[in-house]
């Protein structure tokens, strides 16, 4: 069950990074820009737990997603702050 959970979150997250770069496309807004980026950067945080936890339970990588999650937050935080200037 939580597989699966994994994996809908990753989809979701790849879902939303393409409606933003859809977004981002039409109308040139960078916030929509930075938006897809942290939401790439979660769909790609979403995956490594699914590797992590489901396909290689005997190696930590929890780590390596803590830092893809706060690369991906930081994209945003950035976007946000350069956009407010």
């Amino acid at each position: 069950m939580a597989e699966g959970v994994y994996l809908l979150c990753a989809l979701t997250s790849v879902t939303c990074a393409v409606l933003l770069l859809r977004g981002y496309s039409a109308s040139k807004t960078r916030l929509l820009f930075w938006g897809s980026l942290c939401f790439i950067g979660l769909a790609l945080n979403n995956v490594l737990l699914f590797i992590d936890l489901v396909m290689v339970p005997t190696v930590d990588l929890s780590l390596l997603r803590s830092a893809v999650a706060l690369v991906a937050m930081m994209t945003l935080l950035f976007g946000l702050i350069w956009d407010a200037k």
